[in-house]
């Protein structure tokens, strides 16, 4: 399978099975594009010859371009075939190792969102902060269910985890006193609105997570439509000022701003460029937001042009940055063509379900965040563990060939399928796609692409 487009004066090519990509001159372009409709070779010559005879294009150029493109289908790198369907279920069931755990240490939030998917931090359930002897459990549970795994990732999420500090860095403290003698290393990440972020904070979270994730959705009037407190203030005002003294402590790496767009703002560029040149945020995301499509701010089929377009504008403001010498990094379009993920997640994603699982204040256990206060996706809780069996292995089982609609597309080794819960959401099963997701998963990995093809090309002139 391979999937051809053109883009910003590329021409594309990506090789499904293989994950190689081709960046072609327009007689080669047509040629597979040919090849793959299954014409014959003498066709696709007389056809390629009177399309471009008139620009200098003889028969010895064709025939070398068919010379060239036989190499790369004996290499495998073109037409390749499918080796992993047959393995992706073993690849999937082989072990039920946890290396990841989503701690919601807070079911309650100092903002009022109204596009929370968490229900302002109460998962559509009670509000209560985790204790620290559940989250001291928590991470016990994680190391003797983590096998032989040594760098074990925890995440603070809530909510608003802030709001429980304390137990936060009590379970930090907890982690590192057992570090030694279990042989592991905790990683722990800290999702924040920047409410309760002080100098406390900033100091803790700079010694110990390796990552934080700072919500912040652009423009002040976009930001404050729907991120406000209680009384329905704006929080603007008050978390960017925390958020720029905590990227600039960090040394401005290992964060990132995550935003979220809706349909108010399709024209999210602008908010990714207030970000890097007026507020000097340098890492950032931004996500569409996943709404009950009767909400005001649900995204709309006609918005995806736009949205497209943004996309684009993106990508190619980013070249234009890089080239300038003040790159910037969007989360989604990173990524590595050399040495990208190993088949194994190619194949099965995220893990949600049976290496990552969602743990509440109260000890339950959830195969992610978003499934928090389902009954029907509840795995166990962390003393007696996963007592759902069934459901484990109902998600272990759920890799991108568990998904019918996923069997033709293109892009399905760099999505793995897409993420569980919003299938479940916009289908009902979690084998199912969220095809408004999937429209726009692969028009960011068009535009990823592209990019490194354009600083292929810059690393190419630099060396002339």
């Amino acid at each position: 399978m391979i999937h051809q487009y053109k883009l910003n004066g590329y021409n594309i090519i990506l090789d499904t099975y293989s994950a190689s990509v081709h960046v072609t001159d327009d007689v080669a372009y047509d040629a597979i594009a040919m090849l793959d409709e299954g014409k014959e070779r003498t066709e696709i010559g007389r056809e390629l010859l009177a399309k471009y005879g008139d620009r200098g294009v003889t028969a010895k150029d064709i025939d070398d371009t068919f010379s060239d493109i036989d190499e790369l289908i004996r290499e495998g790198k073109l037409f390749s075939e499918d080796v992993f369907k047959d393995k992706a279920f073993d690849l999937k069931n082989r072990s039920n190792v946890v290396k990841a755990l989503c701690l919601l240490v807070a079911h309650t939030c100092n903002l009022n969102c109204s596009y929370c998917f968490a229900s302002q931090g109460k998962f559509h359930g009670k509000s209560g902060l985790m204790d620290f002897e559940t989250g001291k459990r928590a991470l016990d549970f994680l190391v003797e269910n983590s096998g032989m795994r040594r760098n074990l990732e925890v995440d603070f999420f809530g909510g608003e985890p802030l709001v429980n500090f304390e137990v936060c860095k009590e379970l930090v403290a907890y982690a590192r006193s057992i570090e030694r003698e279990k042989k592991k290393n905790f990683r722990f990440t800290l999702t924040t609105n920047g409410v309760n972020v002080n100098d406390e904070v900033i100091e803790w979270a700079n010694k110990e997570c390796y990552n934080v994730v700072l919500s912040l959705d652009g423009r002040k009037e976009v930001n404050d439509r729907f991120r406000v407190d209680r009384s329905g203030k704006g929080s603007y005002d008050t978390i960017v000022p925390n958020f720029q003294k905590f990227v600039k402590a960090r040394g401005g790496k290992n964060y990132y701003m995550r935003g979220t767009f809706t349909h108010y703002n399709t024209d999210f560029t602008k908010d990714i460029f207030h970000m890097a040149d007026d507020l000097g945020f340098s890492e950032l995301s931004m996500e569409p937001v996943v709404a009950d499509p009767k909400s005001p701010s649900a995204l709309t089929e006609d918005d995806l042009p736009v949205i497209f377009d943004q996309y684009e504008i993106l990508a190619k403001d980013m070249i234009r940055r890089e080239k300038e010498g003040h790159p910037i990094t969007f989360y989604h379009y990173m990524i590595n063509l050399a040495e990208g993920p190993c088949i194994y997640k190619r194949i099965s994603g995220c893990g949600s379900g049976t290496e990552y699982m969602a743990v509440t204040a109260w000890g339950d256990l959830y195969p992610c965040h978003q499934f928090v206060g389902d009954p029907a996706y509840k795995l166990g809780n962390i003393w007696d563990g996963v007592t759902n069996t069934k459901l484990r292995d109902e998600f272990k089982l759920c890799n991108v060939y568990a998904r019918p609609d996923c069997d033709n597309c293109w892009a399905k080794l760099y999505c793995s399928g897409g993420c569980a819960a919003n299938a479940y959401h916009a289908t009902g099963d979690i084998h199912g796609t969220y095809e408004y997701g999937c429209k726009i998963f692969r028009k960011r990995i068009e535009c990823a692409i592209m990019i490194k093809a354009a600083e292929a090309e810059m690393a190419a002139q630099k060396e002339q």
